[in-house]
């Protein structure tokens, strides 16, 4: 009996011994140098649970604010399952920026991309991201919007608006997405039949970002599932229509014929950005025109000079049926562009960056080693009352007789470095759309307070939804 009791006292002591050594492993990570102040949180789940709890829209994330306290600007820790350094330096994120595809390249954390559909093609950098940005911007840059797209989005605006007002209270985000989805969906593949456009606009709809959320809601792992499906199905889809493509030879003009022609980049690469463009205009560019509109409402003064700016431009027209002309959009909606930049202040559609660093980094004393991922937290710079006076107050008029711009120090709302969001002006443009036909055509409200949450990312729980009757 005895030696029983001592064989099970000893290998109770070993595997104490060896549980310690494995949580100090896990919680002190090889470095060659000095790792940044922190702390690595549970083994395998890290401080994931802590980052995604949810708080106020008003707010910046407690999960940030915390630990800079602690720790300062530059801090570690392990979030999705891989050993993190979190930036809040504004210095830091610009050299961050400048190091991009030398030091740094863009990657997502494992569980973001098991979601999207994980390949080369969601990391893929250097050459061919930046020939694909090219032809991204070929179509959705200021010349190909004003070429090959803003007519149709006017039109489709126009009748979007138009559709709901006779159909009682809308959901302001899900018609937004639908609206930018059905613009987008003939840039990517022109060929399609009415029924399959229809269906690939179904499949890109079922795909949210709603599982961006705690993962100890049912709603969460719901989602999950069926932005995975979506994510599944549409590649089908795309794959179906490339291989078709290639051996028709027919050509169209539209991005997936454009990539298809060009030799440098490989189908996996093709399929995947075909179906990434769509899923992450609807998802960030709904969410502003839903908190534009709620900004206005909000503010009578903002509305008045809103419908002030936009009434002279039908005014000013010479052909009153015409739609919104480029000239237009770029030289008679300056107070729109300033409602515009101050809702994506407020907004923060991006709220972290991330990287990966491709070799052993030392910034401000540290040392980020090869293969951490870099979560570049550009929301605080936003909320700054060091550069913005009452940083939570909606005053578009903070923007007047300043150069818009999408990226600087202190507004880095589109991304930065070489992976600044190529679809900038379509957003911009969207948005402007948007908010130029329900001013001019509707009278409108919300239909009750909304609530809105950061996870970091922001949710509706219980939508946001509003009415509009037509301006008798």
């Amino acid at each position: 009996m005895d030696m029983i009791w001592n064989v099970s006292i000893c290998v109770t002591a070993l595997v104490i011994v060896l549980i310690s050594k494995w949580w100090y492993r896990w919680s002190n990570p090889k470095c060659n140098g000095k790792l940044p102040p922190g702390s690595m949180g549970l083994p395998i789940i890290g401080e994931t649970l802590d980052f995604f709890k949810s708080y106020g829209f008003n707010e910046t994330s407690p999960f940030i604010n915390k630990r800079m306290s602690r720790y300062g600007p530059i801090f570690r820790t392990n979030v999705f399952g891989s050993n993190t350094v979190v930036v809040t330096d504004p210095d830091v994120m610009m050299e961050v920026f400048r190091q991009e595809n030398t030091a740094f390249v863009f990657s997502l954390p494992d569980a973001f991309a098991k979601v999207l559909g994980r390949d080369d093609a969601i990391a893929n950098h250097g050459k061919p991201h930046k020939h694909f940005k090219q032809i991204t911007l070929n179509f959705f840059g200021p010349d190909g919007l004003k070429k090959k797209l803003l007519g149709n989005m006017d039109r489709g605006t126009y009748e979007g608006l138009k559709s709901k007002a006779s159909s009682g209270s809308f959901d302001i985000k899900e018609a937004a997405e639908r609206l930018i989805v059905k613009h987008l969906i003939p840039k990517l593949i022109s060929n399609l039949t009415a029924e399959a456009a229809e269906n690939l606009l179904n499949i890109f709809m079922a795909y949210n970002l709603d599982w961006y959320k705690s993962f100890f809601s049912l709603s969460t792992w719901k989602s999950l599932y069926g932005s995975f499906t979506a994510s599944r199905n549409a590649m089908k889809v795309i794959t179906k229509v490339v291989l078709s493509r290639k051996e028709s030879g027919v050509k169209h003009d539209d991005i997936v014929n454009t990539i298809i022609e060009d030799e440098v980049l490989d189908d996996k690469y093709v399929i995947f950005q075909t179906y990434i463009i769509p899923v992450a205009a609807k998802d960030t560019t709904s969410l502003m025109i839903s908190m534009a509109v709620k900004y206005i409402t909000s503010n009578p003064k903002v509305l008045l000079e809103l419908k002030r700016e936009h009434d002279a431009i039908l005014q000013n027209r010479v052909d009153k049926n015409s739609g919104v002309t480029w000239e237009e959009y770029r030289n008679n909606m300056t107070f729109t562009s300033m409602v515009i930049n101050e809702t994506l202040r407020l907004v923060n559609l991006a709220p972290v960056m991330f990287r990966k660093t491709l070799i052993d980094v030392e910034i401000k004393g540290y040392t980020i080693p090869k293969g951490w991922m870099v979560f570049v937290a550009t929301s605080l710079r936003q909320y700054d009352p060091a550069v913005y006076e009452n940083p939570l107050e909606f005053n578009p008029w903070r923007w007047e007789g300043q150069k818009l711009v999408n990226f600087s120090k202190s507004f880095m709302v589109f991304g930065g470095g070489v992976r600044m969001c190529p679809g900038a002006e379509f957003a911009r443009l969207q948005i402007a759309l948007f908010l130029h036909h329900l001013v001019t055509n509707y009278d409108f409200s919300m239909v009750q307070d909304y609530e809105a949450t950061r996870t970091p990312l922001v949710s509706f729980p219980n939508g946001m939804h509003m009415n509009i009757s037509p301006i008798n």
